[in-house]
């Protein structure tokens, strides 16, 4: 059971994040500082750095902070490291962004795409997931192999990531956003465990 000071500590924290987005989406990213967020949420200077380090991490919390190197380190013994991921990402396709999320992530979305402070930030925090997933990788397979995986891995599950907002960005329904995520997510890691073959579509 979540305690009463973990809940306060919850809302507070989103709050901010909600504050520092409208801020972010009304004048631009660059334009608001961290002093004008946290007045707009009512909290000390000091608490909004308690929350969020940079004014990056308001707009990124969550949104590129999947955890791969963990998730196959963690895995069960005698599954693949392609497995692993397979299934932990179906996991994540098959909870469906809240109709009432909806709107909140596609402001951000948007806040990251105008804005090239934070697609640089989103591109590092990335580099850095692939880094840590190459270093588990590399101690199974070896350095050249588990970086290669490590490369291939990140940058399938990042395009998936950017069809399945540009999607909702241009008004994709949800439900059906979220369908073609799933089957685009079964096809990355077919091809990830087979290749594509080189051959062309007729």
């Amino acid at each position: 059971m979540v305690g009463l000071r973990e809940l306060k500590k919850e809302r507070t924290g989103r709050r901010i994040a909600e504050q520092a987005l409208r801020l972010f989406a009304e004048r631009g990213f660059e334009d608001v500082t961290m002093g004008e967020v946290a007045r707009a949420a009512e909290v000390a200077r000091a608490t909004l750095f308690a929350y969020y380090p940079t004014k990056e991490s308001l707009v990124l919390a969550g949104v590129a902070g999947d955890d791969l190197a963990t998730t196959v380190a963690d895995r069960p013994d005698g599954q693949s490291a392609l497995a692993a991921l397979r299934a932990h990402h179906r996991t994540l396709a098959a909870g469906p962004v809240a109709a009432a999320d909806l709107p909140a992530l596609l402001t951000r979305v948007r806040v990251i795409q105008a804005s090239p402070a934070l697609r640089t930030a989103a591109d590092s925090l990335r580099y850095r997931q692939r880094q840590a997933l190459a270093d588990v990788l590399s101690a199974e397979h070896g350095e050249t192999a588990g970086t290669l995986m490590a490369a291939q891995i990140a940058a399938s599950l990042a395009a998936l990531q950017e069809r399945h907002f540009a999607r909702l960005v241009a008004g994709t329904p949800a439900e059906q956003a979220d369908r073609m995520l799933a089957e685009d997510l079964e096809l990355a890691f077919d091809l990830l465990e087979h290749g594509h073959g080189g051959t062309r579509e007729q």
